[in-house]
């Protein structure tokens, strides 16, 4: 169906069948007819191509996403959209529709059963409550993806999108980083959306690291690692590990040390390649005779 972004349409088709917003899924409809041609184009969907959709709605990224990619897979969490979806997307045979919470269903199933013979990539317009850990759950399953994009609040994309050794850097940076190559593509003001949100958009692609570039010895432990670093924002690296790790500070200093690393330095100055050195050095020294405490 076209004119999904035209709200006199939206409106008429929310009044067809008693559809209204849910604030705890935390729906906002784009509205603004530019976008979702441009997240399908930038987001890869092309012929040869399988995309997932997380957070369909009425189907107005769907409707791109469909024109372009082989085959699309629509994700939506909200029972009360799967009726209206069946009318918006019937003119396209390319497009299933499944009722589920992505945090649940099992992707890789959902791959190997609807995307044969094709590259895999999502796009999504996340909800904000639940932007980190969506991401963090398609990155970590390790899923055969060539990119992740998605529609983030600003504050979240800039975050996600920062350069290591800068001060936007977070733990989710790191963790991010670990696994893809992450680029801001391009704004999206607040007024885009329908209800309007209170704070602007933008859209963000993850361009998933197939080539092994890191790999931490204990990712397990690395992560730990990161999460403790950041743990703090307002101490130093080895004041927030020592608060965080369960060992001696001065173990900790000497890791740090060993590590090339200045034992005064924050967190964010560290690149990728310093954090799994640190990590390593950590690892020896909680594994070493007193490296834990009791």
């Amino acid at each position: 169906m076209e004119n999904l972004t035209d709200i006199k349409v939206i409106k008429d088709i929310f009044e067809r069948h008693g559809f209204s917003f849910s604030k705890a899924l935390g729906q906002n409809f784009l509205v603004n007819p530019t976008v979702c041609p441009r997240i399908a184009e930038m987001g890869g969907a092309a012929p040869g191509t399988g995309i997932i959709e997380i957070g369909t709605g009425v189907g107005v990224l769907t409707h791109e996403l469909a024109k372009r990619a082989d085959k699309v897979v629509a994700i939506e969490i909200d029972e009360r959209l799967i009726p209206i979806l069946e009318e918006t997307l019937a003119e396209h045979k390319n497009v299933r529709v499944i009722n589920a919470d992505v945090m649940k269903i099992d992707l890789a199933e959902v791959i190997k059963e609807n995307f044969e013979g094709m590259k895999v990539a999502v796009c999504a317009n996340l909800p904000y409550y639940i932007t980190s850990p969506i991401i963090m759950m398609l990155l970590e399953s390790r899923l055969p993806l060539t990119s992740i994009t998605v529609m983030v609040q600003k504050e979240a994309g800039t975050r996600l999108c920062a350069e290591m050794g800068t001060r936007d850097v977070g733990a989710v940076t790191a963790a991010v980083r670990y696994y893809s190559e992450p680029k801001l593509l391009f704004n999206v003001s607040r007024g885009s959306f329908m209800p309007s949100p209170n704070v602007d958009s933008c859209v963000i692609k993850l361009d998933i690291h197939n080539d092994g570039r890191y790999k931490a010895q204990d990712e397990e432990f690395f992560f730990k690692t990161v999460r403790g670093a950041f743990s703090q924002r307002r101490k130093n690296l080895l004041n927030s590990l020592s608060s965080s790790m369960g060992m001696e500070k001065a173990l900790i200093a000497k890791a740090v040390e060993n590590a090339g690393i200045p034992t005064n330095a924050r967190p964010e100055q560290l690149s990728m390649e310093e954090f799994l050195r640190l990590a390593e050095e950590l690892d020896l020294m909680r594994n070493s005779e007193f490296g834990i405490r009791n």
